[in-house]
């Protein structure tokens, strides 16, 4: 059975349309002091293979408040591939999706490649990425709750990022209209079609399913993307309503939407928060290197009964 049909079965949850008052009791924490810039993320770390107590508490209060914190490590341009890895375990993460582009260790090694298959995969080229949570196309029992990411080498120019916190974009919507959630909480709210390859057999089949889930701890899911192609909507005006308020809530300024350049021996630590890549342009000393790991796991120590007094 699919996460998101499985609310009955869930403890109380503020994400759900049933229950204002613990809703409101949950929003007016969460909002109550909530960081508005980048660098209120930043947590200075020596070595994340080696991460100290001190370390990994500030980087858990961040992630407890915004579910993403960022770190600035002494590794710089070291390549191991332990301190991605490293730093997941620390957090309880152990469950990789070793997807079919990734290496063999379940990273995802996101550089430009010109040519063979990744090739043609916007993540292995230097054009922008417009606004999603990882895995959106995963099947249902196989949904990513953590993406972290560590650079071993920035671009010569451009490949920043924007960040948002799938629980903020929530709260937009729903003081915005609460029926917009209703609609975007829909089993087929955004359908991907299968993925046929070369030879005609389906790589992937159609995977249905919402934008905004409740599981069973409680806690709040978002698979989401602002693609045009190979998504499928459902066709229905407050889906449609809802989904242009959340595209113009990811094109807006907003104070909730944190901008910035990871640099090498810098990191990403979060539960699968929405967030977009520029473009940008390497040269012969700087070719853009990220690692990026994805897990079925949720950050340990964030669920929402462990963030909040409700």
């Amino acid at each position: 059975m699919p996460p998101w049909q499985q609310r009955s079965h869930a403890i109380s949850s503020p994400f759900s349309l049933d229950d204002q008052s613990l809703y409101q009791r949950w929003r007016d924490q969460k909002l109550q002091g909530y960081p508005t810039s980048l660098t209120a993320l930043l947590v200075e770390i020596r070595d994340p293979r080696t991460l100290t107590n001190s370390e990994h508490a500030a980087l858990l209060s961040r992630c407890r408040r915004t579910n993403m914190a960022v770190y600035a490590s002494a590794t710089g341009t070291d390549t191991d591939t332990q301190i991605p890895l490293a730093m997941a375990r620390h957090f309880g993460l152990h469950r990789i999706n070793k997807n079919w582009l990734a290496d063999d260790s379940g990273l995802t090694s996101l550089t430009v490649r010109a040519e063979g298959v990744r090739s043609g995969y916007v993540p292995y080229t230097n054009r922008a990425i417009n606004w999603h949570t990882d895995g959106y196309y995963n099947s249902s029992d196989k949904q990513i709750h953590a993406l972290n990411l560590h650079v071993t080498q920035q671009a010569a120019s451009g490949g920043e990022n924007a960040l948002m916190d799938p629980e903020i974009a929530y709260i937009l919507l729903r003081e915005k209209n609460p029926e917009y959630i209703h609609a975007l909480m829909g089993p087929r709210a955004m359908t991907i079609p299968a993925r046929i390859d070369a030879g005609g057999t389906v790589a992937r089949p159609e995977e249905p399913g919402p934008v905004f889930s409740i599981m069973p701890t409680g806690n709040l899911h978002m698979r989401y993307t602002v693609r045009v192609n190979n998504v499928i909507w459902a066709d229905d005006a407050l889906t449609r309503q809802a989904l242009d308020y959340l595209e113009e809530l990811l094109g807006s300024d907003s104070p909730y939407i944190y901008r910035g350049r990871l640099e090498a021996g810098m990191g990403l630590v979060s539960n699968n928060v929405l967030h977009d890549r520029a473009a940008f342009t390497d040269d012969a000393s700087h070719k853009r290197h990220y690692y990026r790991a994805r897990y079925f796991d949720r950050l340990a120590g964030t669920d929402v009964n462990d963030c909040y007094q409700l």
